[in-house]
């Protein structure tokens, strides 16, 4: 059997990440996993800055056009994803390209995450019912573990509802369940992860050159299409790029308002990504775009 190699190319929005995998994903013989909280949406394309099909140049790319707006995904939906792209490249004798702005999916793939208890169908409605009240069940769980909840924000609904959902089935606390359930990692292989740097300015021209892109691209008439299928409650209407055209529809902001809220939020996510690579993996091969492509592709 062909040894199976794969790599990880991570780094802020708009820093040549998508182009720069399919080139090595071309030269390596790979298939790519997209680690992207939008792009993993059908009919979110502009907005998402996902490579067009033409773009892809006939690589299978998984983690892209993998769900509808209204269905809901948490970290086991990559984690699934992973373990169906690593079959179909050990099957194809094909290696993988892991690439995404989302570097957060990555880092549980590295780790791994504890598995978590069933539900039971009334346990899943109560589940519900108390995360309409955020501040409650953060408060509640504070007083049960205040450890562990030290660890999470108030507005961090996914772990707050993942410590609430451990409590109701098993009755112990999160901090408790989790010493008793460590977490495995997923990627046991090596994986090499370069990590595309640009300086802070030419990033800023990048993200604006971005955003008018998408603008005349159609951005606009792609929210009102999302708006009028499936309301503003999904969790993906609140993402930067919709969020602001939402608010230029409501008559907030005029266009040129627009596309400057949409460069500046886009701007400071870029930033928090940064500071999150920096923090969060060690041994990270770090350079700009020209350099990181020469040691790939050379």
């Amino acid at each position: 059997m062909k040894h199976f190699e794969q790599l990880a190319i991570i780094g802020p929005t708009a820093s040549g990440k998508t182009s720069l995998a399919i080139h090595v994903a071309k030269q390596k013989n790979a298939l790519i996993l997209s680690l992207d909280s939008l792009a993993i949406y059908k009919e979110i394309n502009i907005v998402s800055a996902k490579p067009t099909p033409e773009e892809r140049g006939g690589i299978p790319h998984y983690g892209i056009d993998h769900l509808y707006p209204d269905e809901p995904f948490d970290v086991t939906t990559f984690i699934n994803l992973y373990k169906e792209v690593r079959k179909a490249c050990i099957a194809e004798g094909k290696n993988l390209v892991i690439v995404g702005g989302t570097s957060f999916y990555l880092k549980m793939l590295l780790e791994g995450i504890s598995e978590m208890p069933s539900l039971s169908k009334q346990e899943q409605r109560e589940v519900g019912f108390q995360m309409r009240n955020q501040k409650r069940v953060y408060d509640t769980l504070t007083k049960l573990d205040p450890n562990y909840m030290q660890q999470i924000a108030p507005g961090d609904t996914y772990r707050l509802q993942k410590a609430l959902e451990i409590n109701l089935a098993t009755g112990t606390p999160p901090g408790i369940y989790f010493a008793a359930n460590p977490p495995k990692p997923i990627i046991e292989e090596p994986l090499p992860i370069y990590e595309i740097l640009w300086p802070r300015e030419a990033l800023r021209k990048r993200i604006r050159l971005r955003t008018k892109q998408m603008l005349q691209q159609g951005l606009i008439d792609e929210v009102i299409a999302l708006e009028k299928k499936y309301t503003r409650s999904p969790n993906c209407m609140k993402a930067i790029g919709i969020k602001e055209t939402l608010a230029y529809l409501d008559g907030i902001y005029d266009k040129s308002t627009l596309e400057e809220k949409i460069a500046v939020n886009t701007g400071r996510l870029a930033k928090r990504q940064e500071t999150f690579n920096r923090s969060q993996f060690n041994n990270v091969i770090r350079g700009e775009l020209g350099e990181i492509e020469n040691m790939l592709l050379r």
